[in-house]
């Protein structure tokens, strides 16, 4: 599935609740459900830096496509790594630098965040960016 059939399968599952507490409970069950990082990838080096909480990213890079996995000490934080892992694995460098993420607008999540969970958000969304960067100057 390429990014944009993604977001569109999250703006489609968002759709089904009336209200923001349905959704912030389902951004928390969607970080619940997030596979564990291991620990030695919970190094500074992998802590994204303007996140009010803590969250670590890790990417390897297979078959031309990154893979990406991530953790957060923030339950909601948590949650709204999983989505960007879902937006952003398993896809290849370009595609990523060339990503609209419109779905983050579409179902509403930017103006419901903190103005420090959504400065957290551009931070998360920087890092992916910049690892997905390196690998594709490193296919040049």
């Amino acid at each position: 599935m390429d990014i944009k059939e993604v977001q569109n399968e999250i703006i489609d599952e968002f759709s089904m609740f009336e209200d923001w507490m349905e959704k912030y409970e389902y951004i928390i069950e969607l970080g619940k459900s997030l596979p564990l990082i291991d620990d030695k990838f919970k190094i500074d080096e992998n802590v994204i830096k303007g996140c009010q909480s803590k969250v670590w990213i890790h990417s390897d890079f297979n078959n031309n496509k990154v893979e990406f996995r991530a953790d957060s000490d923030a339950i909601l934080t948590k949650g709204i790594v999983a989505l960007l892992l879902r937006v952003y694995s398993n896809q290849k460098p370009k595609d990523i630098l060339d990503a609209d993420l419109f779905f983050i607008d579409e179902i509403g999540l930017k103006e419901h965040l903190s103005p420090t969970r959504a400065n957290g958000l551009v931070s998360m969304i920087k890092q992916f960016k910049l690892y997905a960067l390196a690998y594709q100057t490193k296919m040049l």
